[in-house]
């Protein structure tokens, strides 16, 4: 039986509280198309990812019509083609044109893939991948890249994580006539998830069957709205058991996209990635979330309590709600694609060392945040070694996605456009980390990784 009151509440959170299906987001394998010559492995990849992805735009932009419900993006996320490098040789880039050629044949506005799991060390056709980004990303438009360069099993390859430190630098600096935007393209990992739906860290990893469809689901603004009608005197306990309750409906709703969805397309449904994703729009933020629940803003003190508490409770809903919860479910916290980030940030309320702490409890870790053009290669590197570190101790996912403004200071800004965003260029301690940097090995996984 339908609930008239639900039907109701569902069309009141998507017209006037931002709810929406942040992406559907098709897995494809390309294990099967491998091959010793370059050219003709870039064939297989074209073909099988435009027969399987043919149908997909026009699939959600069904689904949206019949529903009702906004669907946001539409993506595809492939195979490690560092995989494929291994097969192939020759020069990676060839992949990422074929990526970004078949992305904008079929209609996606991203395509994820391009990308290395090192955590352990390097195979064949990892460096080669990794040493081709900054020319794949500047010379595509679709292509999205990431590395995973730790876990809690394998500990931290800090020879990835120094090399990954100047990789990020020189794809800002071959980009910079357009914002650096291709350093927003670029996600280095640890613990990196198989089947997470979001850009730019998507990735089908091998574990994956050939074909599947996964769905990213948003909702701050419908928080938000929620916890505003609350009052000032209501228990933290009380606030999580609503967000707990929001989540769950928020869920059922992306159960229902992609159970149609999957259907329709004949693939596989994965997962549901709840995560309270944010964009530029108002009323469309995880820091007015947090403010929501009692700070003045965001980046003072509570800030880490309450995010905890916040992606504690989106979890508890997203599970109730579906067997399926898997990505990397909770609250993302990147600094341009947020209001009130961006507002803390303008405001040095928000320093990017309280957001490392703050990725001790969110999703993912310091994520869209712009830095001084200055900064060297040496100190990226520290900072995704130290949001490594994080995730390898803690057993859960961090990441790093810096953009080094080239040729601006702190205090100017970066303006992507779109979902990106836009944001103020934060300050950066510059006390050299080069010696630790420079030792290279590997960081030794944690006492915690032996759990078998």
């Amino acid at each position: 039986m339908l609930n008239t009151t639900d039907i109701l509440e569902t069309i009141n959170m998507i017209q006037n509280d931002n709810l929406d299906v942040r992406t559907i987001t098709m897995g494809i394998s390309l294990l099967d198309c491998a091959d010793a010559d370059i050219d003709k492995s870039c064939e297989k990849v074209y073909n099988k990812i435009y027969r399987l992805a043919k149908d997909l735009v026009k699939t959600g932009e069904f689904i949206e019509k019949k529903y009702g419900i906004p669907i946001v993006n539409k993506r595809i996320s492939v195979t490690p083609i560092a995989m494929l490098v291994a097969a192939s040789g020759g020069d990676p880039v060839k992949y990422a044109k074929t990526l970004d050629r078949v992305a904008k044949d079929v209609g996606v506005n991203f395509i994820g893939g391009y990308s290395a799991l090192v955590q352990k060390g390097f195979s064949a056709g990892d460096i080669e991948l990794i040493e081709s980004i900054p020319r794949a990303l500047a010379e595509t438009d679709f292509v999205c890249s990431s590395i995973n360069v730790g876990s809690t099993k394998a500990g931290i390859n800090m020879d990835a994580v120094k090399l990954m430190g100047q990789v990020v630098r020189e794809t800002a600096e071959l980009t910079k006539e357009r914002q650096c935007i291709g350093a927003a393209k670029l996600v280095v990992f640890c613990n990196a998830p198989e089947d997470n739906p979001f850009m730019a860290g998507a990735f089908h990893g091998p574990g994956e069957p050939d074909c599947v469809l996964n769905v990213g689901v948003s909702g701050p603004g419908v928080v938000r709205a929620v916890l505003a009608k609350m009052p000032k005197d209501a228990t933290l306990n009380e606030i999580a058991d609503t967000i707990k309750k929001t989540a769950f409906k928020i869920t059922r709703m992306g159960q229902l996209v992609g159970s149609e969805a999957s259907k329709m397309l004949g693939v596989p449904f994965g997962i549901i990635d709840l995560s309270l994703a944010p964009t530029p729009a108002v009323g469309d933020s995880v820091a007015h979330i947090l403010e929501e629940i009692g700070l003045e803003q965001v980046g003072g003190p509570g800030t880490t309590a309450a995010l905890a508490m916040l992606n504690d409770a989106v979890k508890k809903g997203g599970v109730m709600a579906s067997s399926a919860v898997g990505g990397l479910s909770g609250a993302f916290i990147p600094v341009t694609e947020d209001a009130g980030m961006i507002d803390a940030a303008r405001n040095g309320v928000l320093t990017i060392e309280k957001l490392e702490a703050m990725t001790a409890v969110c999703s993912v870790g310091l994520d869209m945040i712009v830095i001084p053009g200055e900064s060297t290669p040496e100190t990226i590197s520290a900072i995704i070694a130290d949001e490594a570190a994080i995730g390898m101790v803690n057993s859960k996912t961090t990441a790093v996605r810096v953009i080094p403004a080239i040729g601006l200071k702190e205090g100017e800004e970066l303006e992507f456009g779109g979902l990106l965003g836009s944001g103020p260029i934060m300050k950066v301690n510059m006390k050299s980390p080069s010696v630790m940097i420079n030792r290279g090995g590997r960081i030794p996984a944690p006492l915690q990784s032996l759990k078998n």
